[in-house]
Parts: structure tokens; sequence; C-alpha cells
């Protein structure tokens, strides 16, 4: 539920957001997803190593 943004949206909802908030958290993910695009982009290509995935799985 956390990665899906569940809790994120429900707290979103219960409290009101002012405009100036509302406009610096819509920036921040934006950021934080290009971010994410990049760091797959460069994975991909080769030039960072993809993360390791556990052992037990």
């Amino acid at each position: 539920m956390q990665r899906e943004g569940s809790f994120r949206e429900m707290k979103r909802h219960v409290a009101y957001e002012k405009p100036s908030e509302k406009r610096a958290r819509q920036k921040a993910e934006a950021v934080r997803r290009a971010r994410k695009l990049a760091r797959k982009r460069m994975q991909r290509e080769g030039l960072i190593a993809a993360p390791k995935k556990p052992a037990g799985r």
C-alpha cells in the first residue's frame, strides 16, 4: 500500500492543503518521477549498475 501511495493519498485528503503547499508537493513529486526515470534510463544504458535482487526470492 505504501508503494502505491495510498497512505500519502489518504493523508492529503484529511486536512486542507494550502495552494502554496500543493504546488511545492506537486513539484517535489515531479522531481521524484524525473529522477526515477533518469535512473532507470541509465540502468538500461549500462551507465550505472542495477540494484541487486535479494537471494531468497
